[in-house]
């Protein structure tokens, strides 16, 4: 059967790819540490679970409205308000969808013609240029640098702007590097967008995830940015809700009467109880949960980066946010691809290759520490003896933890 040429188009995230082989390996009877996949380890809260309960009891398992049920579109618009310190958003500014990548797609497709030019974070969430290049846009990548931390450069993103730039794509935190912009950063990006009449789709998605001291700004917080901008977030990674499949966007409402309808056209509506599920999540009773995850991540950060940095070859910069690391293999002498394939056949230690987060992340590699602490040392345990069976120098590796 012929298949349509536009699917060519379409990337993936190879993140499921490399879970695929992981899995395959564990049938053969192989053990395998997973840090490849961006899902937290923990069990999702047991009150908002309860009330996935409740809600099936009580009878929400019919259709809803596309753009989701109006009290959750409201619970969702009070709790991006509460967050980020603004009194900005209504509920008809809110779209509910399975997941947050509907969103990505819904709004890309709502506002982008054929050849609009994107400006989109690279390395970056590797669906930003897949869907760029599916509705026949022009993706123009932002390169990510780590002697800058990761962190957008603004005079870069001036430099990509052209009379066709219609849409500029940011994500902080950020996936795969951890990096989180600041607000002077964002307020200088905020103006540039308002002087070239961009449109905004501000990934928000590990907003809550944070570390240090570090506060998460979104760019709607500055005049003027409410009106141009789109905002993907979720529950999947805050709440560990990643199997719910359910996430929301904000946005000025004719944009959000358009993705309605796209979501009318595609899923026809989220599902009545996750949503209650939802409302539940945002409630202030789940922050002492939220707290634990958010510790617990920064302490297994804290025992990868430094046990990465002293690895032979290997340098970790500290990420602000989000769960993951970003450390350059170039030391090693293997490109991305060879040194995450190679990691997971001879070491059984699942990473993924920088160049899955695009061209700009060659010579670097990404680590989930959404596992434990004890599986995270068992996996510096293995890189160190994986690179000394390679001849990467001599493993200083100490045998005392951090």
């Amino acid at each position: 059967m012929h298949i349509a040429s536009r699917i060519a188009r379409l990337g993936t995230e190879t993140a499921f790819e490399v879970l695929a082989r992981a899995r395959q390996l564990e049938a053969q009877g192989r053990h395998i540490i997973h840090l490849e996949i961006g899902e937290p380890d923990f069990d999702t809260p047991e009150n908002i679970r309860e009330a996935a309960k409740r809600a099936l009891d009580q009878g929400y398992t019919h259709y809803g409205p596309s753009a989701g049920l109006p009290e959750a579109r409201e619970a969702v618009a009070e709790y991006f308000n509460r967050t980020r310190g603004v009194q900005l958003y209504s509920g008809k500014e809110v779209v509910i969808t399975p997941g947050a990548k509907p969103i990505i797609f819904f709004g890309m497709m709502a506002v982008l013609e054929e050849g609009d030019e994107v400006i989109y974070p690279n390395p970056g969430f590797p669906i930003y240029e897949s869907v760029i290049r599916f509705l026949n846009a022009v993706p123009v990548p932002l390169p990510l640098r780590q002697e800058k931390g990761f962190r957008i450069d603004v005079a870069d993103i001036e430099a990509r702007i052209s009379p066709r730039t219609r849409l500029l794509v940011l994500n902080s935190p950020h996936n795969p590097t951890g990096s989180v912009l600041d607000a002077t950063q964002l307020e200088q990006i905020a103006e540039l967008a308002q002087q070239h009449n961009l449109i905004v789709m501000s990934d928000e998605i590990y907003s809550q995830i944070t570390y240090d001291g570090v506060r998460h700004v979104s760019i709607v917080q500055f005049e003027g940015m409410k009106e141009r901008t789109i905002v993907v977030d979720g529950f999947s990674k805050t709440f560990a809700m990643t199997g719910w499949r359910i996430g929301y966007g904000l946005m000025p409402e004719h944009i959000a009467e358009v993705v309605a309808r796209l979501q009318t056209n595609c899923t026809s509506c989220t599902a009545t109880f996750t949503q209650i599920a939802g409302m539940e999540a945002l409630q202030d009773r789940t922050l002492p949960a939220v707290q634990s995850f958010v510790e617990e991540f920064r302490r297994r950060r804290d025992v990868l980066v430094e046990g990465l940095n002293r690895l032979p070859g290997i340098t970790c910069i500290r990420p602000q946010g989000a769960f993951y690391a970003f450390p350059s293999i170039e030391g090693t002498g293997m490109d991305s691809r060879e040194f995450a394939d190679a990691l997971l056949l001879e070491a059984g230690v699942a990473c993924l290759s920088g160049t899955s987060f695009g061209a700009y992340g060659e010579g670097f590699v990404r680590f989930s520490y959404a596992n434990s602490v004890e599986n995270i040392e068992r996996a510096l345990e293995r890189i160190a003896e994986f690179l000394e069976r390679r001849g990467v120098g001599v493993s200083t590796l100490h045998r005392e933890r951090p």
